[in-house]
């Protein structure tokens, strides 16, 4: 084996294993093996009575039921999944359904990202458009009257802003190109992501540290920081579509099909489908393998005039393809958010001690971010944006 293969196979390790914490921490542990301490017996074997012959036969019989009943199951969720995937695979060439109502995305944001892209953009510009997302306005009255804001903006300013209008103004351009494309994911996010409830916070933090680094990274790389933060902010829009649509998918077709074996009285068969949850594996997968083509469907669509994100798309949709091959001559743009991205699934694995330090060095060579980057990534914030209000 070649050290690029090498080099290659431990990257796409390292990727699955920060989404499988997306998941859940327990979740990661389990695919890569990890054994709980605490259910090792490192003593003397505890002396235990001789089972009879009776209870021996009872246990056998027993294991013998449980197993046949966890084949069952299985067997059901095999079956509910067929059909989950046959109803998103449907549901996603309805494009505009997707955008629309299961992301929940108004035509509203992407102007206003586009306008924040050119140097005429103004306040004033802004304002009509803000006043048409009421959710807007809202989160950034609430931020400016955060306060470390209040406070930043003096004394004789520090009075309760009330309106969008005037938010927009204490914020001003520089601060709003990093704040709606912030607060338009958080937006979009599943309002609730049971049985996995880390999974909306997870989703979050990610895309924040992606943009945050995917910033930095463009101002060491001759690349737009502004382009780089806002494409970074929205990369993983396909994951919330993936999220969305799997939950509300596996709740509609589990609920038809607990109907139809009540009625039908297969009480085996409901009972096994009272016992389903929404699979972390298949869930897992769909993040890992089909959200980015989700992503460059959904950006594409959101059409923006000024923004030059298609191209860069289009390229980490073929990607994230099974059995790709690595970019041949990936635009500026497209290495910058492949490292970020990558230095941001980094975070994740470290501060969940699920990354060793010789992996570390695999992965940032795989990336190919060099020392000056990584001095200069290390030194960041990644759960603020580090605003200045006057």
């Amino acid at each position: 084996m070649t050290d690029d293969i090498r080099q290659a196979r431990m990257a796409q390790a390292l990727a699955q294993r920060a989404h499988d914490l997306l998941i859940s921490h327990s979740f990661a542990q389990q695919q890569i093996g990890y054994i709980h301490t605490f259910d090792l017996n490192f003593g003397e074997d505890v002396p235990q009575r001789t089972l009879l012959e009776v209870e021996i036969a009872a246990s056998a019989k027993r294991q013998q039921q449980n197993t046949s009943h966890l084949k069952y199951i299985a067997k059901a969720s095999s079956h509910l999944h067929q059909v989950i995937e046959n109803v998103i695979n449907k549901k996603r060439e309805d494009l505009d359904n997707l955008y629309q109502e299961v992301v929940g995305i108004q035509d509203t944001v992407p102007t206003i990202l586009d306008i924040l892209a050119v140097k005429s953009a103004s306040v004033s510009r802004l304002e009509p458009l803000v006043n048409d997302l009421p959710w807007l306005g809202r989160d950034l009255v609430s931020l400016v009257n955060l306060p470390q804001y209040r406070k930043q903006r003096g004394t004789s300013t520090a009075v309760k802003v009330d309106t969008p209008a005037l938010a927009l103004r204490y914020l001003g351009l520089e601060n709003l190109q990093l704040v709606i494309p912030t607060f338009a994911m958080r937006h979009w996010m599943p309002h609730a992501t049971e049985p996995f409830p880390l999974l909306k916070r997870k989703l979050r933090d990610l895309s924040m540290s992606t943009a945050i680094a995917a910033r930095e990274l463009a101002e060491l790389q001759g690349v737009h920081p502004q382009q780089a933060f806002t494409l970074g902010m929205l990369l993983d829009l396909g994951k919330i579509a993936a999220t969305r649509l799997y939950l509300r998918t596996f709740e509609a077709v589990w609920q038809n099909k607990v109907q139809i074996a009540r009625d039908n009285n297969k009480k085996d068969l409901h009972t096994a489908l009272l016992g389903l949850q929404p699979d972390a594996l298949y869930l897992r997968n769909l993040l890992m393998y089909d959200s980015m083509q989700l992503s460059k469907q959904l950006i594409e669509k959101m059409g923006f005039r000024y923004l030059p994100f298609s191209a860069v798309m289009e390229q980490f949709a073929l990607h994230y393809l099974p059995n790709s091959e690595p970019l041949a001559d990936p635009l500026p743009l497209t290495q910058v958010l492949k490292q970020a991205q990558g230095y941001a699934q980094y975070l994740v694995l470290k501060e969940n001690n699920l990354i060793e330090p010789d992996e570390v060095k695999i992965w940032f060579d795989y990336l190919d971010i060099g020392p000056d980057a990584l001095d200069k990534l290390a030194k960041c914030s990644y759960q603020t944006l580090q605003l200045t209000i006057n």
